[in-house]
């Protein structure tokens, strides 16, 4: 299985929304960055990271596919995934200029690519290539309903919809006013709407401090909060411990995590309790593996971030058994051959060949953009 060519392409997809806002961020649409690597039997691997559709910053990524990786790869076995991971994550001038970042987020979309391929080539779902599932439910928790940019008139009617219509028994709402007393009021508004027995948690996208991270989770702490994610700047390592020994709401972390040492820094140092690997942020499923076995190790649950929404992380999900439950946005998922779809709110297990990245041509003719 040489590997023949590597095509990067940029496709910029609406939301289910004209716009949606969490603490940190505006955006209108999701970007969806990646590379086709065409082996010289005839198969086409696809795999991609998440941006938020910034055109400028989208073409650095695909420039490193094709510029910097795509010369170590040509000629290449695709079978041979650890190795070439480690040439690209180990190049010497690369590494001198990465490590995190851009050179990491193509990497994650190429190492995607070759396990689509992989997977594609022995005819199985990535799930059963790599050794079976180990449930047959993986529960949902919808994210797309908390919007801090919705007005609580709509987080409550979504909320709500979600629930009874949808099936979801498990929600996760944005916080981070600068007020952090209209966080506390919108999040028992909807424990209210909803009742006791639904799982609500919550994603500050690292907005607050510690202080106002101490004052809030005291005035939450009677609303049965199932997480606090992101509550402070991501590489705070510190920070998090404490909170994690003030408060009885757990810590889930994770999606501006780029390495298996920085999910190591925050496990031995007690301040995670949620593991959150993305394989867009992570060099791709070769080291989201090494940061699931290493939560595995330390009896921890991995709940992966949907950065790459849920198409390859439902598949790793079903496989992997520190997994529990996974993220649900549906902004991208129809434009893709086998969408990650959630039924009542369960994931339906994926079973065509591959990764669940093969994009559709149509998306591809609609949505693409010029790689400049």
């Amino acid at each position: 299985m040489k590997i023949k060519s590597l095509e990067p392409f940029i496709l910029h997809l609406p939301l289910t929304s004209a716009s949606i806002s969490d603490s940190t961020h505006s955006i209108t649409h999701w970007g969806v960055v990646g590379v086709a690597i065409t082996t010289t039997d005839g198969l086409t691997g696809y795999g991609f990271t998440g941006t938020h559709a910034h055109l400028a910053s989208d073409r650095l990524i695909t420039a490193c596919i094709r510029d910097c990786y795509a010369p170590l790869l040509i000629g290449e076995d695709a079978n041979d995934h650890q190795r070439l991971w480690t040439k690209l994550a180990r190049y010497p001038s690369l590494q001198w200029v990465g490590r995190a970042g851009i050179t990491h987020l193509a990497l994650a979309a190429v190492d995607v690519a070759i396990w689509d391929l992989k997977a594609k080539k022995a005819g199985l779902p990535l799930w059963a290539y790599l050794g079976g599932a180990r449930t047959d439910r993986l529960e949902a928790y919808n994210t797309d309903i908390g919007w801090l940019s919705f007005s609580l008139d709509d987080l409550l009617s979504g909320s709500a919809r979600a629930v009874e219509e949808d099936g979801f028994t498990r929600i996760k709402l944005k916080v981070g006013h600068d007020d952090p007393n209209a966080d506390v009021r919108r999040l028992a508004a909807v424990r209210k709407r909803l009742g006791p027995d639904i799982r609500i948690a919550i994603d500050g996208n690292g907005k607050w401090d510690l202080p106002t991270c101490l004052r809030f989770c005291e005035r939450a702490r009677d609303l049965d909060i199932y997480w606090f994610e992101e509550p402070m700047w991501y590489d705070d390592v510190e920070s998090h411990r404490l909170l994690a020994r003030s408060s009885t709401i757990p810590v889930a972390l994770g999606e501006q995590l780029y390495t298996v040492d920085a999910f190591r820094s925050f496990i031995n140092a007690g301040a995670v309790a949620y593991v959150q690997p993305d394989v867009t942020r992570l060099g791709g499923i070769t080291e989201y593996i090494q940061v699931a076995d290493l939560a595995l190790a330390n009896r921890l649950p991995v709940v992966p971030h949907a950065g790459e929404m849920s198409q390859v992380h439902v598949h790793l999900s079903y496989w992997h058994p520190a997994s529990t439950i996974l993220e649900y946005i549906p902004w991208i998922k129809d434009h893709f051959e086998e969408p990650a779809d959630v039924v009542d709110g369960v994931y339906k297990r994926p079973e065509k060949p591959g990764a669940g990245t093969t994009v559709l041509a149509d998306s591809f003719a609609r949505f693409g953009k010029s790689l400049g």
